[in-house]
């Protein structure tokens, strides 16, 4: 295979146009081109070139040897890389037979999806715990809060099958490093599920949440096709530990699970199974996070201010952003979760807090955009060891809740008031869309008086990136806490826990990932991990 890079197409091209392109392109005649896919599509918007999408393309052709010599010295003619995936092991006889304990994976978030589905495919049939409900049952409870102000503490949108990435945007584009293109894999396999199939190449994919539900079912059911069992609404209390390696867990109204490879797919608000681990001696670290509130705007705005005459065209959709500033108290400030044409929902887990998140359906047609805007803080801000960062969490969300009258309403105050350093009293021309609420108010006590000052900097400063980012009716709601997990539960090269072996640590609630699609690898890292383990060991 061959891969053409920076193709160049205008945006209102006709299909056939693509292949008219690769043949001029490399000057080839139609009987000598075999095939070709689209690797990726992205799309050049600046204001002054003319709108355009550019193609990455791998081929086939008669004589690939010969066309890779013509164009030897040509950076943008390559071999394609192989991107397809290979499976490290096969499970072994003692799995089949039932003479071997089978991989527990506890949480069904993205990370413990995928290092379930890749341990069926390898044939270990896997036992997935998950606190949780199933998906639509989930949807239900979360729906409770959001319009019924009723919090269920176990099945909302931090827990249940699917994990926090459910109610979210879908975003399935990261930066991580994958030299063994394990993000390929995660694409492909929702795609089997049932996403969309321009996930594949468009250069940011996202699903929403409603496609996601489906998508997450159908991946359940390859698993239990496949031998594994998914058991719901078992939340796990407890960890078995015998002589430095992992032996079972304790589960709540239910026998304890002997297992001797666990992997921990917890999410990064299961506060309590965290503090089971440290209670068992797991080894953990706290490590940095953010904290800040949620902005909207009206779509439109960030639509032309980032795609100027553009703005508006279906083809490209709802513009984004990422924004960064450093401020003068060394902190930073960014944005976070960026979500075209969405909303703001309510994201606690626990009775009387208040915590933000941002949302948005594949369509993203809603009225406003919304993005967390944060500030780093380190653990130097929470001192007291590995849970000190949950404690630092919770007393933000507490204080949101009484800001926002004790009902679940979010606190909020428009950006003009916020920048001002006066309360709000009424909404301007954007109206917030976070449900149950926004209950207007102050928001200078709702974070540390440093991220207050960091995020009064960065406003005006981000005005200068995007033209009305700080306009006075944009609303600003408290509070997101939740960017990452406040600890780490460090794993070392053979990705099990650094004193515990056979545990398995792994997602973004061990730290190790940051998004559906990143915990989507770090799953297939940890099935992998989980495999040969078992064949060193038979």
């Amino acid at each position: 295979m061959i891969r053409i890079t920076e193709l160049r197409l205008p945006i209102h091209h006709a299909p056939e146009d693509i292949e008219a392109a690769i043949l001029k392109r490399l000057n080839i005649s139609a009987k000598e081109l075999i095939s070709f896919t689209v690797f990726k599509r992205s799309y050049d918007a600046r204001k002054n070139v003319a709108l355009a999408f550019i193609y990455t393309i791998d081929l086939s052709v008669k004589d690939e040897a010969e066309l890779l010599k013509r164009f030897s010295n040509d950076v943008n003619v390559r071999p394609s890389p192989d991107t397809s995936y290979h499976f490290v092991a096969k499970a072994p006889e003692s799995i089949q037979s039932g003479k071997a304990l089978r991989p527990v994976v506890i949480g069904f978030g993205p990370c413990g999806i995928f290092a379930a589905l890749l341990l069926a495919q390898m044939g270990f049939k896997p036992i997935v715990l998950e606190r949780g409900k199933q998906v639509r049952e989930r949807t239900q409870d979360t729906w409770g809060l959001w319009r019924k102000n009723i919090l269920n503490p176990e099945s909302n949108v931090q827990f249940g099958e699917g994990g926090a990435g459910t109610f979210s945007d879908g975003k399935l584009y990261s930066q991580i490093k994958d030299p063994k293109f394990y993000g390929r894999k995660v694409i492909q396999e929702f795609v089997k599920a049932g996403a969309p199939e321009e996930i594949r190449y468009v250069a940011k994919p996202h699903i929403g949440t409603f496609r996601l539900v489906g998508v997450v079912e159908k991946m359940r059911q390859e698993i239990i096709e496949l031998g594994g069992e998914i058991r719901f609404s078992q939340k796990v209390i407890g960890f078995d530990i015998a002589n430095g390696q992992i032996a079972g867990v304790k589960i709540e109204g239910h026998p304890d699970l002997p297992a001797n490879h666990v992997v921990l797919a917890l999410g990064h608000s299961a506060r309590d199974t965290f503090k089971a681990l440290h209670d068992a001696g797991v080894f953990m670290e706290a490590k940095p996070f953010s904290v800040g509130f949620r902005i909207e705007h009206p779509q439109s705005l960030i639509d032309k201010a980032r795609l100027g005459p553009h703005a508006g065209n279906a083809l490209i959709g709802a513009a984004d952003y990422k924004l960064v500033h450093h401020a003068k108290n060394g902190r930073a400030v960014y944005s976070f979760c960026m979500c075209p044409g969405g909303t703001v929902v309510a994201a606690t887990s626990e009775p009387n807090r208040v915590v933000t998140n941002g949302m948005s359906q594949y369509s993203r047609n809603e009225r406003n955009a919304n993005a967390g805007i944060v500030v780093g803080i380190t653990p130097e801000d929470y001192p007291g060891g590995p849970l000190a960062g949950i404690d630092f969490q919770r007393a933000l969300e507490s204080k949101a809740f009484e800001l926002g009258g004790g009902t679940y309403e979010a606190p909020g105050q428009l950006v003009g008031d916020f920048l001002e350093g006066k309360p709000s009293t009424q909404f301007g021309s954007v109206l917030p869309s976070y449900k149950p609420g926004v209950h207007l108010t102050d928001l200078a006590n709702a974070l540390p008086a440093y991220a207050i000052e960091a995020i009064r900097e960065a406003l005006p400063a981000f005005e200068k990136q995007i033209k009305g980012f700080s306009m006075k009716d944009a609303v600003l709601t408290g509070v997101e806490t939740r960017t990452s997990s406040p600890l780490r539960i460090t794993r070392g090269p053979n990705l099990q826990s650094l004193n515990i072996k056979g545990l398995y640590p792994a997602g973004e609630g061990a730290g190790y990932a940051g998004g559906i699609l990143s915990a989507g690898v770090d799953g297939i890292k940890v099935a992998e991990a989980v495999a040969l383990d078992y064949l060193q060991q038979s």
